[in-house]
């Protein structure tokens, strides 16, 4: 289990025994404020590695759009009915119900390096139209109207050159830091609630401005640790929002037993898009889980119902963060019976790649795939690269490179594909999970040539030598021992005929 489900538990223990062991009462409000710095970091760190236009797509406007439609008026229909609660408050908790958590699902595809695969960003487009949403019905219900100066945030994208051009201004380390913080909690977070707009809309919308600059990498690296922190005091904060009682765990169980129709629903949504069966699986299990928008939506109109829908919210958390974690083997087990639902003509964006008489095949276009790549070109140009980022793939095929899009975890991607030419390949991603599977697709498919591949940590080149690497190196040391050859060189340079005794 993640760490987060310890943190909701510990958030209910807190709450259960905590004034027995002098836990001030101010701790709830100190977690709140903290809990709310985490959400706006974190909601700028997916921006930062988002695209606007990914949000206008057919599969995540019209997906979020018909999914948010049928659920509420399910459970709509369901609580008026079997709770016979008036259709008023039905409609508000179907709605609440019918959000996925944006910090859940961000979380994990962060943890699993997923943001940027085209599953990942369809779970995210959803997520912020989800999260829109819930800022409309928030509006409406409770009678916050924006202020007239609201109707500046049009004007936020003629900001972009002057941000981007502090951020080339901006250091490293502490001020790179001290700048993402200015930008995510300050002009994003506070400046849009100061206009009657939401605090995480606005983080996310500085995130997106700064998605295009060079270095949003790196800043988001930067806040990477900060934002861990302050989240746990999110996850605590919801398990301390209070005690539930008998009622309250059955309400919560039973939306606990059908959540998983949330996850169904989105996943034939996604095949009615023409996706594959893997990325509609990998999407539907980051979604399928109740949504913290949820419960700021209760706070604001529905305070009655705060407990039992933070009690459901958690017990989703609980549900999905094992499902989100083997997700990849659930879909390897019943692969089969999934790809049945498979339309024939499938998203252009995952039309399985052909890599033609290339000889060299480079797994993961980041910086140590396309330094490979560039190094090898001028010796070979029989070389192809693949990267699940469309948009990476877009602009290494912009800047000439021969690379193509595909999920090397998606079964359906190895199958059929014809490795005959191939000699070397060099796995070149960060997730090590993703290496071993790619290993293995190789041999199993009967890839007889070597499998290089770097490692970030020692425990994992035993791990990729048993999936089939042959050649395997440590990035750290390979970097340390470059450093010495340069060294190495330039005594010799600088002192002609020395031979360093």
């Amino acid at each position: 289990m993640p760490p987060l489900v310890g943190f909701l538990a510990a958030g209910f223990a807190i709450n259960a025994v905590g004034p027995s062991l002098g836990v001030p009462e101010e701790t709830g409000e100190i977690l709140k404020y903290v809990a709310h710095l985490g959400v706006l970091l974190l909601l700028f760190a997916v921006g930062l590695k988002l695209r606007v236009e990914q949000v206008f797509q057919p599969q995540v406007l019209a997906g979020s759009l018909v999914h948010f439609a049928v659920t509420a008026s399910v459970f709509t229909l369901g609580l008026a009915v079997f709770l016979q609660l008036d259709w008023n408050t039905a409609l508000l908790l179907a709605i609440a119900l019918s959000f996925s958590s944006t910090v859940f699902s961000a979380k994990i595809l962060d943890a699993k390096r997923d943001l940027g695969s085209f599953y990942g960003r369809t779970a995210i487009g959803i997520l912020i139209v989800q999260d829109v949403i819930a800022l409309v019905v928030l509006g409406i219900w409770s009678g916050q109207t924006p202020t007239v100066w609201a109707l500046g945030v049009f004007a936020i994208p003629l900001l972009r050159p002057a941000l981007h051009r502090l951020l080339d201004f901006t250091g490293h380390d502490e001020l790179l830091v001290l700048m993402g913080m200015l930008l995510a909690l300050v002009v994003g977070g506070m400046g849009f609630e100061s206009l009657g707009l939401s605090a995480e809309i606005g983080a996310l919308v500085m995130g997106l401005l700064l998605s295009t600059h060079r270095r949003a990498k790196e800043l988001s690296d930067a806040l990477w640790a900060l934002k861990e922190v302050f989240l746990v005091g999110f996850f605590l904060q919801i398990g301390m929002s209070g005690l539930p009682d008998l009622d309250d765990l059955v309400f919560a169980g039973v939306f606990a037993l059908v959540l998983p129709l949330k996850g169904v629903l989105f996943f034939f949504l996604f095949i009615l898009f023409r996706m594959r069966a893997r990325t509609s699986f990998m999407a539907a299990a980051s979604l399928t889980a109740y949504s913290e928008f949820g419960l700021i939506v209760a706070a604001g109109v529905l305070t009655e119902w705060l407990v039992p829908l933070a009690v459901a919210v958690s017990l989703s958390f609980v549900v999905s963060a094992p499902l989100n974690r083997l997700s990849q083997r659930f879909f390897d087990r019943y692969e089969d019976r999934l790809q049945r639902f498979e339309l024939s003509r499938v998203h252009v964006d995952e039309l399985p790649t052909d890599l033609g008489n290339a000889r060299i095949l480079i797994l993961g276009m980041g910086r140590i795939g396309t330094a490979a790549y560039d190094h090898l070109s001028p010796v070979c140009d029989r070389i192809v690269a693949i990267d699940a980022d469309t948009y990476k793939t877009t602009a290494h095929r912009a800047a000439g490179r021969n690379v193509w899009f595909a999920d090397v975890e998606d079964a359906g991607f190895w199958r059929g594909l014809d490795i005959s030419l191939l000699k070397v390949v060099i796995l070149a991603m960060d997730n090590v999970e993703a290496k071993e599977c790619s290993a293995r697709a190789l041999r199993r498919n009967g890839f007889e040539g070597a499998i290089v591949s770097h490692a970030l940590f020692e425990d994992h080149i035993d791990r990729l030598t048993s999936a089939g690497a042959t050649h395997t190196y440590l990035t750290m040391n390979q970097a340390g021992m470059g450093l010495a050859d340069h060294a190495a060189r330039a005594i010799a340079l600088a002192v002609p005929g020395d031979d360093g005794a």
